[in-house]
């Protein structure tokens, strides 16, 4: 019986063994997890993490002392600037050192390694659309400055020190759970990190997608729901401004409009947008400037940010960095502040590529057939396996989609233009804004900025303000190409000296929330066609100009303004619309409550709720036909469709394509809120007992990998969503929020995680709460004496 019993208790053990260090579905081998030698319990915080420490590091040329704060915040004092960037890919890895390198392997196409050929045809198509080939010439455009070129190199030497510390019991968990290990950290990582940013950033194009309008609705609607021009005039550079360059107003031709095309590369739902302002003096309690920015993106943990103190001779920097890469990206020093929000240009074209048989050895230009080039991709997958992918490359850059990939079924070559393709040094525009004191420092540093196009805003302790539009801005199209002819190519090109800018306005104030740059004045093509967003720039402006005596406290409630321009827009054309008389006591109930509604997405209205449920059915069944993922297509943006729900009542639009007959405006307004308020029953049981907006939109900020959702923050209870100044929605927001006091020299910030990746730390998404609510740290920009008595630990690093 023993033995029978021991052999069962084996067989148990085994198949424990066998179940647990396998994975389970989707997720990673549990056993890894709870490995007591080297999973989680290795990576569980304690107090030896927060005591004092002295380093001897290879590489260094001098000591630099790291002062922790209170929030993990490392403040780092060096002698130079290399041993200074040292120090930070240092400290960085040492506290995101997996998300780090899981981004670069999602610009370079190598996520298949860790997660297996489920991530291949994201593998591909990074690949496709170059960013690898991008990231190769910044590197060697980089070397040509040697400055950049070292200073880069000391950072990824920082990086290495840190990775040759550890064991692999000591890797972050991540690294244990999916099964692999971290690699050296070069300048090309560096590059795709850099390229990466500019791969979320470029979305603002649709090439694709209004060819396929075109050919299927016609030039005509086109230009109704896509205008180049609208009633907006908030623009970023105010309008009537005096320009004092005569420029080339010359719009590029050379358009295709007969054909659909099956392909696009996947838009996010949200484009990533932001807010940014600065007030002169004259605006101010304090008589000097105040300065904001909150860059609108995907909310993950870890943080796509990492807040840090840089001090060396040369600077005295706070703000927030990029993990992999060197430099404050937003932030201030002690003589200016800047932020950044994107500029939304069109900075990629798609051409039609003719080959001139089946070995696509020759695609034809000009008449004639010109040689191709190929780039072979070895992308490896987990267990062994490698995918070869040939990619070819045209004078219009990479063929993205072919018989190959995407529908295999068609016959269409598109390759894709893109300013990232080019080699650039983005990483000088930081490093001269992070040692800037004035604004002549501040254009010269953004001369340097290629992609993508970002709305640079600029304040100075001397009173000074501005807002550039900066990056390389080619005259691009706004549909597909025949790029059988050079014509067609990139032949023009903005001056940099004459891209959207202005410097203290009479206004008194600058600003920028991925609205149109400029009026149609600005002596220069902007490619429009409806994606810009307006909402926010204009409840900005009015904000902003409603008061001479702003303060941080007034800037703070700016950040958080729960206001929803489009839900004033919308809302009374709506109501006007319903047939009271028609409805049951519960939905009368609705409609007294929108009636009253103040049109705030606060996070304890349900009022908003009901709104919100209801202009998701209406601009669905709106633009269903836009909705066919076969035939990708752009739906139109919010302030259109504002625009399109009062004044236009039977547009064919409405029409709903899956009905058999012709709706109108109202029919749609009318079926949209009840199929909102069914589902709205079908959830809560009732419209009584409805939750509020808060908990309704349940707020999430997930980790970086999908199967690690364990690792994400749920229900995050906060108001605010799309369109609107805090614009968080169901997963994404402002992933930052900082605020420049020039009066008293401060700064106040926050973000939606912590300062450590380490989901075992206290320090993971401590700030989440308080970001959710609207509240803000002080910085501790503080001289190291008193870091000194205030810190948590300190680190002492010696060559």
């Amino acid at each position: 019986m023993r033995i029978f019993a021991f052999f069962v208790s084996s067989a148990v053990t085994i198949g424990l063994i066998v179940a647990l260090n396998n994975p389970l579905g989707p997720a990673p081998a549990p056993g890894k997890f709870f490995d007591p030698y080297n999973g989680f319990w290795q990576n569980a915080e304690n107090t030896s993490h927060f005591q004092n420490i002295n380093l001897n590091l290879d590489g260094l040329k001098d000591k630099v002392e790291v002062y922790f704060d209170d929030r993990l915040v490392p403040h780092v004092y060096a002698k130079n600037d290399e041993d200074l960037f040292f120090m930070q890919g240092y400290i960085t890895a040492k506290n995101r050192l997996w998300q780090m390198e899981i981004q670069t392997h999602n610009a370079a196409g190598r996520v298949s390694e860790v997660a297996g050929e489920k991530a291949l045809p994201t593998d591909r198509m990074q690949r496709r659309i170059g960013l690898g080939f991008g990231a190769e010439n910044s590197k060697a455009f980089i070397e040509k400055d040697a400055q950049s070129n070292d200073l880069i190199r000391a950072y990824c030497a920082g990086v290495n020190a840190y990775i040759k510390t550890l064991k692999p019991k000591d890797y972050p968990i991540e690294y244990k759970l999916l099964g692999y290990a971290p690699e050296e950290w070069t300048p090309i990582k560096v590059a795709l990190l850099l390229k990466n940013m500019a791969n979320m950033l470029s979305v603002y194009e649709f090439d694709i997608e209004n060819t396929n309008f075109v050919a299927k609705y016609g030039i005509d609607q086109f230009h109704q729901l896509y205008p180049e021009r609208d009633s907006f005039t908030d623009y970023i550079i105010p309008q009537g401004t005096k320009w004092d360059f005569a420029g080339d107003t010359t719009i590029p031709q050379g358009q295709t409009l007969a054909s659909l095309y099956n392909n696009a590369i996947e838009k996010p739902r949200e484009l990533n947008g932001s807010n940014n302002w600065a007030v002169s003096g004259s605006k101010t309690k304090s008589g000097k400037p105040l300065l904001c920015n909150d860059p609108h993106l995907k909310l993950n943990l870890p943080s796509i940010w990492y807040e840090m103190h840089l001090v060396s001779p040369s600077m005295n920097v706070y703000g927030a960095t990029l993990p992999g890469a060197p430099c404050v990206i937003s932030g201030f020093n002690d003589s200016i502040a800047w932020g950044v929000t994107n500029g939304g240009r069109d900075v990629r074209d798609w051409f039609t590529v003719k080959f001139k048989d089946d070995s696509h050895n020759e695609y034809l230009l000009d008449s004639q057939w010109v040689k191709t080039e190929r780039r072979i991709e070895h992308i490896k997958i987990k267990g062994g396996k490698e995918f070869l992918d040939t990619v070819m490359y045209t004078r219009f850059g990479p063929i993205v989609f072919d018989k190959s990939f995407g529908d295999v079924k068609s016959k269409q070559y598109l390759s894709m233009k893109w300013t990232a393709h080019q080699g650039s040094n983005e990483f000088k525009t930081f490093y001269l804004l992070n040692r800037g004191k004035n604004y002549d420092n501040y254009t010269d540093a953004l001369t340097n900025y290629s992609c993508p196009s970002q709305n640079f805003v600029f304040a100075a302790r001397n009173g000074d303000i501005a807002i550039k539009e900066q990056g390389t801005l080619p005259f691009t199209k706004s549909f597909v190409t025949d790029g059988s002819k050079s014509e067609n190519d990139w032949n023009k090109m903005i001056p940099n000296a004459n891209n959207p800018h202005i410097k203290n306005p009479g206004r008194g104030f600058v600003s920028s929330a991925n609205q149109f740059p400029a009026d149609h004045t600005y002596p220069y093509p902007v490619s429009h066609v409806g994606i810009y967003e307006n909402s926010r720039a204009m409840r900005i402006n009015r904000l902003l100009e409603d008061t001479n005596k702003m303060d941080v406290a007034y800037m703070q409630r700016m950040q958080r303004d729960n206001y929803n321009l489009i839900a004033s827009l919308t809302l009374p054309t709506l109501l006007r619309v319903i047939d009271r008389s028609k409805l049951t006591n519960d939905e009368k109930e609705v409609i007294t409550a929108l009636d009253k509604w103040d049109y705030n997405d606060n996070a304890d209205s349900k009022t908003t709720v009901l709104y919100e449920s209801w202009y998701d059915e209406l601009n669905d069944l709106l633009w269903d036909e836009m909705s066919d993922p076969s035939i990708p297509m752009k739906k139109p943006n919010a302030y259109t469709t504002a625009y399109f729900i009062k004044e236009d009542s039977t547009s064919i639009f409405y029409d709903n394509q899956q009905t058999g007959e012709r709706e109108t405006r109202d029919m749609i307004v009318l079926e949209s809120f009840d199929k909102a308020m069914y589902k709205l029953k079908q959830q809560y049981g009732s419209l009584a007992n409805i939750k509020d907006w808060g908990t309704h939109k349940a707020t999430v900020v997930h980790h970086m990998s999908p199967a690690l959702d364990a690792f994400s923050r749920m229900n995050v209870y906060c108001g605010g969503n799309r369109g609107i100044i805090n614009a968080t929605s169901h997963d994404h927001g402002p992933s930052w929020r900082m605020i420049v006091d020039f009066g008293e020299m401060k700064g106040y910030c926050l973000y939606p995680g912590g300062e450590s990746g380490n989901p075992g730390s206290k320090f993971y998404d401590d700030m989440i709460d308080k970001w959710a609510k609207g509240e803000y740290y002080v910085a501790k920009f503080e001289p190291k004496e008193q870091l000194e008595k205030e810190k948590l630990f300190k680190i002492t690093a010696t060559k």
